[in-house]
């Protein structure tokens, strides 16, 4: 993926619609009218078309996936892929749905996922999920980051923000740049567990 021009960039990130046209009459009311307004127009209408191309194949969007056979297909097909492996009655799964919610529609190089731990029990196995929320990284179907619980994500063990979760995603090379997102400051996050409930994660 060629390198994208900041201010195009800056323009993608803060679309609110699907009108290209729109798009390209906020990038001309910018400062920069210079030799570098068609080539940032071009620029524009290409990811524009890729994006919506990509849209179209299911990215874009944080999809939950049935059945573990079509969850492997996926991460073999796709350069990309976040996986949640989760249960839906885990508060901190919840809260991970939250943040991958969030960052789907921005990087639409990159497939979300989620899938239920009851429908995945190869994959449980195989893969060693032990502790949940657990969010893998794959690039081109190899695992490239592993996320355990919440660990390594904010400032403190309980509550990180979007962005947290996009630095990490970021730095394991499963998303390609960071991106202004509405909620990028606001933290999710449960209470603490009393030691005596504290086996709620552990799921084995």
């Amino acid at each position: 993926m060629p390198t994208l021009d900041s201010h195009v960039a800056s323009v993608l990130d803060a679309a609110q619609s699907d009108d290209e046209d729109a798009l390209i009459a906020s990038l001309e009311d910018g400062p920069a009218l210079d030799a570098f307004r068609e080539q940032r127009i071009q620029q524009l209408h290409s990811e524009f078309t890729r994006a919506k191309s990509q849209k179209n194949q299911g990215f874009g969007n944080y999809t939950e996936i049935k059945e573990e056979k079509a969850l492997m297909d996926l991460t073999t097909e796709v350069k990309y892929a976040v996986v949640h492996f989760s249960k839906n009655d885990f508060a901190r799964c919840g809260v991970m749905d939250g943040h991958l919610e969030a960052l789907a529609p921005k990087h639409f190089d990159t497939r979300f996922l989620k899938i239920n731990v009851e429908n995945a029990p190869f994959l449980v196995t195989k893969l060693k999920v032990q502790v949940l929320p657990c969010v893998l990284a794959f690039v081109n179907g190899v695992t490239v980051d592993r996320i355990v619980g919440f660990e390594g994500l904010g400032y403190t063990p309980d509550t990180f923000t979007t962005k947290d979760l996009e630095a990490r995603l970021l730095a394991s090379g499963v998303v390609q740049r960071a991106k202004a997102t509405a909620d990028a400051g606001v933290r999710f996050g449960v209470k603490a567990a009393k030691k005596e409930d504290s086996d709620d994660d552990d799921w084995d």
